[in-house]
């Protein structure tokens, strides 16, 4: 792509409107972040200081932070000679992902459960009522999203939100592209299911065994994918029509 030509075309996507300079940062990286998480722009792409300084009017400063806070939420890497690109779906630290993903989801639930009230495990019920509903790959991934966080969101370690809110935009950004490839045709919600109730139970030990067994079969399906193909998750690694995120 000439530069010209991407010049128009991040344009098109990214508007050319002016931030105010206390909020250029900020602005900057929701709408690099809106645009990589919903695939208008695709990995491998070069996101470059100057373009974008240029494309919204201000420093090269709020740029290069915009992308190290990209960075930080594994949306973009730093490649030699070619500077911040738009990082890969899911590489092949998967399964490290995952496993960093239970540990720091397991310390939330532990965290949260007890400080759930009523009003929380109602709208967790929603969202899986929701999944249950949608045959839309796009809003799955982001219900499946929602409905973890709501189950979390009572912890009282911001950081550590932040962190597993990061773990399932990946996670979302890869099911929003690859849920229909990898055969898994319709969601069952099993183990969200397992998890609301055990949750309301106020049931700590066996939330995070359900956990613990929900993001090990994502991970499976996810490896398994990687390795070999579409055709094989669907038929070795979980039944089909009867799997779930």
């Amino acid at each position: 792509m000439q530069e010209t030509d991407k010049e128009g075309w991040l344009s098109s996507i990214l508007g050319k409107e002016q931030p105010p300079s206390h909020l250029a940062r900020a602005v900057i990286e929701e709408k690099l972040r809106n645009a990589i998480l919903d695939g208008r722009i695709p990995s491998g792409i070069a996101l470059r200081q100057q373009e974008l300084a240029t494309l919204f009017g201000v420093s090269r400063m709020p740029v290069r932070e915009a992308l190290r806070q990209l960075e930080a939420q594994s949306l973009v890497r730093v490649e030699p000679h070619k500077g911040a690109v738009v990082a890969p779906l899911v590489g092949e630290d998967a399964v490290e992902a995952y496993s960093l993903r239970l540990l720091l989801e397991a310390e939330a639930l532990r965290l949260s459960i007890p400080l759930l009230d009523a009003q929380d495990i109602a709208v967790a019920r929603t969202y899986i009522e929701m999944l249950e509903a949608e045959t839309d790959y796009t809003q799955m991934g982001k219900l499946n999203r929602l409905f973890h966080m709501a189950l979390y969101h009572r912890a009282p370690n911001r950081r550590l939100l932040r962190l597993i809110k990061d773990g399932l935009d990946e996670e979302e950004r890869f099911l929003r592209f690859n849920l229909s490839a990898m055969g898994l045709g319709e969601l069952a919600q099993d183990d969200h299911w397992a998890l609301l109730n055990a949750a309301s139970d106020k049931d700590i030990s066996g939330a995070i065994d359900i956990l613990k067994h929900h993001l090990n079969r994502g991970v499976e399906a996810i490896s398994h994918y990687l390795h070999h193909g579409p055709c094989a998750v669907a038929h070795k690694i979980i039944p089909p029509q009867k799997n779930d995120i």
